[in-house]
């Protein structure tokens, strides 16, 4: 409980350091924030002629909205993870001058684009709503979904942000390994398209759920699979808890290495 306390005590700070993490990423660029729109909707246009058009790689009649519905989600998971990775070196500076909790650098770069990516979901919504799919009551669920993988993600950033103090390789190893990662969850594809006796190795991937489950509850219109919320909600806790602790030893050295 005590992280929960230092955050509030230092909430002001907690606040700056969120409006700096969304501001910061696009300063200096002509559009700005518009680029969180941008970014996605480039990369579903290339992925949908790539593998529509061209390698036809799906069947799916809304292959674009089908795409989109994975790709804001992933993007979520991907800028926090490969960005976050650095948080705690390139505060350096201010740790060695200041004390304030160490935990709010990745907590503000998770809130940012947790933020950032409520945001996108106004492009989802568009597309939806113009693609004549529209909308149900699934969409309830998409709070607890963005939450759990939120969660998840801030115990991978604990550890990763920590670790990269010392091993200043890792942050090349983590982008590496989301590059694969991407191959490797349902995104351009359909989990179905897989043999039903290799299947399972496919769901060992965390990212497979949620994909699926934002796929489910925004496309499909459908109540995302409950043992997949039971999966995600006992994994993300066991990750945050592992990660903070893996942060929690490894801070009192960051002074001494950043």
């Amino acid at each position: 409980m005590s992280i929960f306390k230092s955050l509030f005590s230092y909430r002001e700070l907690l606040k700056t350091n969120i409006q700096k993490e969304i501001r910061g990423k696009y300063k200096g660029s002509f559009l700005g924030v518009l680029w969180s729109f941008l970014n996605p909707l480039l990369m579903v246009l290339v992925y949908a002629l790539v593998f529509s058009q061209i390698i036809r790689i799906s069947d799916e009649k809304s292959y674009v909205i089908f795409l989109i519905v994975a790709i804001i989600p992933w993007n979520f998971f991907t800028t926090c993870v490969t960005t976050g990775c650095n948080c705690v070196w390139l505060n350096g500076g201010i740790i060695k001058k200041v004390y304030f909790p160490r935990e709010i650098l990745p907590v503000s770069v998770i809130s940012a684009g947790l933020i950032n990516f409520l945001i996108s979901c106004v492009i989802i919504l568009l597309f939806l709503l113009f693609g004549g799919i529209g909308f149900s009551v699934q969409l309830l669920w998409l709070p607890l979904i963005a939450i759990l993988q939120s969660i998840f993600t801030l115990g991978l950033l604990f550890a990763l942000s920590a670790i990269n103090v010392y091993i200043r390789d890792l942050e090349y190893v983590v982008n590496f390994f989301v590059t694969l990662l991407f191959y490797g969850t349902p995104i351009i594809y359909k989990a179905s398209m897989f043999p039903e006796n290799v299947r399972w190795l496919l769901y060992l991937n965390p990212m497979t759920h949620f994909i699926e489950s934002y796929r489910n509850l925004f496309y499909y219109q459908t109540s995302p699979n409950l043992s997949s919320i039971l999966y995600l909600t006992c994994l993300s806790l066991i990750v945050l808890i592992i990660g903070y602790n893996i942060f929690r030893k490894l801070e009192r050295g960051f002074a001494e290495e950043v």
